[in-house]
C-alpha cells in the first residue's frame, strides 16, 4: 500500500504549526521545510511546506493561502492512557488562543480540531451493561475536557 500522509492547509503558518505540533508530542520533529521559488504563486523564499512527524507518523503543513480553512469535519484523535495525558494535551493544544469545545474536542490556535480521548472513555461506552454505558455517555456529553474520574462515577451511578 502507498504511504498516506495527511496534509494540513494553512494560510501562512505552516512552519509555525509544524514546530508547535512537534513540541507538543513526544518523539516528534520537523523533518523538512521547502520554500516558494520565483515561479510563485506566493513570494519567493516564503515557506510552501513543512514536513513533520508526530510520533513517527508523517504529516505535511502547506501554506496554500486563505482560500480554505479548517472545520470540525476533520480532526485528529489523541488516545490518552490516563488523566495526566488528557490534561497535558488539552492544556498544550488550547494554549495561546486555542478554544475548548465539548465532548473532548478542541481547536488549537491555528483552528485545527483535535479530540483528546482517554481510552477509558471507549471502555466505558462499550460496557456490556447498557445502564453503565448510557450513564457514561450522558456524563461525557456534558463535559468539555474529559475527566475520567467523573466518567467512572457516572457509570457506577454515583
Amino acid at each position: 500500500m502507498p504511504d498516506i500522509v495527511p496534509c494540513l492547509w494553512f494560510d501562512t503558518q505552516a512552519e509555525e504549526a509544524a514546530n508547535f505540533y512537534a513540541s507538543v508530542f513526544p518523539d516528534s520533529k520537523v523533518t523538512r521545510v521547502d520554500y516558494y521559488g520565483d515561479a510563485g504563486p506566493r513570494p519567493a523564499g516564503s515557506v510552501i511546506t513543512a514536513e513533520f512527524e508526530l510520533d513517527g507518523k508523517p504529516f505535511v503543513a502547506l501554506n496554500g493561502g486563505p482560500e480554505f480553512t479548517f472545520d470540525e469535519a476533520v480532526s485528529l484523535q489523541v488516545l490518552c492512557k490516563d488523566q495526566a495525558e488528557v490534561d497535558h494535551y488539552w492544556s498544550a493544544l488550547t494554549a495561546d488562543g486555542g478554544e475548548e469545545s465539548q465532548c473532548g474536542w478542541l481547536k488549537d490556535r491555528f483552528g485545527f480540531s483535535w479530540q483528546i480521548v482517554p481510552t477509558r472513555l471507549t471502555e466505558l461506552l462499550r460496557d456490556p451493561d447498557p445502564g453503565r454505558s448510557g450513564r457514561a455517555m450522558q456524563a461525557m456529553l456534558r463535559m468539555r475536557k474529559i475527566v475520567i474520574a467523573d466518567l467512572e462515577a457516572a457509570a457506577a451511578g454515583a
